[in-house]
């Protein structure tokens, strides 16, 4: 995995008041019911990262990496239970603060124009119900809507203390990118309840793959240490929860509904926010 390039930050206004961290022994997570706890490293976020909500043409709200600002839209995520690290909390200011990450998408799974004003990445787990979620809600509407706007790259984040099955379903997706399937057995993966290696055999029958060819580069982990880099970019960079996005470098965290990304979307497009 290449360094990455340092992040590009404007801010608007100073809007943070950072209160001293708490650091996160265990978290807990229900699939039935998620506390929405939200961890990341200082180094990398001291900043909040912001999502635009729009009153009669004004932004009054944002969506932050960090907790008890605004709770209800850090809903629709799984927290990365394995991983300790501070607590930032900020207080609700006037005006928002916009910070672009660089993430790389170049060499990764994606669809769409690759000049696309729009990249959209994507970490996810397989055996998330949040990521499921938004995988079935939001991500075919989200393309549509758009058409030859979006570049959509997936990396994989998979959450294995609580995922037992989310690394090996994310190796076999990429075993079936061998084949030029990665993609139809991507929408497989998220739109069944089943993983393990009997499920990665069936839906790659379903698929017409070479079943040999597909089942030793399962079996070998032919792709462990790829998903591996994976995760740990997104952990060093400050990524805790799945699904967790990145909009040409500005961040949404959880499964956020359609109107989340379509205001950020219109105003990245209309040239509103800084660079």
């Amino acid at each position: 995995m290449p360094d990455m390039p340092p992040k590009t930050k404007k801010t608007i206004a100073p809007v943070i008041e950072h209160l001293e961290p708490e650091t996160i022994e265990s978290v807990y997570v229900d699939d039935e019911q998620a506390e929405d706890t939200i961890t990341f490293k200082r180094s990398h976020f001291y900043s909040v990262l912001s999502i635009l909500t729009f009153f009669a043409g004004i932004v009054v709200g944002y969506v932050v990496w960090g907790t008890d600002l605004l709770p209800q839209l850090g809903s629709g995520s799984e927290t990365a239970a394995q991983a300790n690290g501070p607590v930032i909390e900020a207080p609700v200011t006037a005006e928002p603060e916009f910070v672009r990450y660089d993430v790389p998408s170049e060499g990764f799974y994606a669809l769409g124009p690759a000049d696309a004003p729009i990249t959209i990445i994507e970490f996810s787990d397989y055996q998330c119900p949040f990521c499921k979620r938004w995988h079935d809600e939001v991500y075919e509407e989200l393309l549509a809507a758009y058409p030859g706007k979006i570049k959509f790259v997936y990396r994989n984040l998979p959450l294995t203390s609580i995922h037992p099955d989310a690394q090996s379903a994310a190796e076999a997706a990429m075993c079936a990118g061998e084949q030029n399937a990665y993609w139809q057995f991507h929408d497989k993966l998220l739109s069944s309840e089943i993983l393990g290696t009997g499920a990665y055999t069936q839906y790659a029958q379903d698929l017409n793959l070479d079943i040999s060819a597909f089942d030793a580069c399962v079996t070998d982990q032919k792709y462990k240490d790829a998903v591996q880099a994976d995760s740990d970019f997104a952990l060093n960079l400050g990524v805790r929860s799945t699904p967790t996005f990145f909009i040409n470098g500005l961040a949404i965290v959880g499964a956020q509904p359609l109107d989340v990304f379509k205001q950020i979307i219109d105003k990245e497009l209309a040239g509103d926010i800084p660079n």
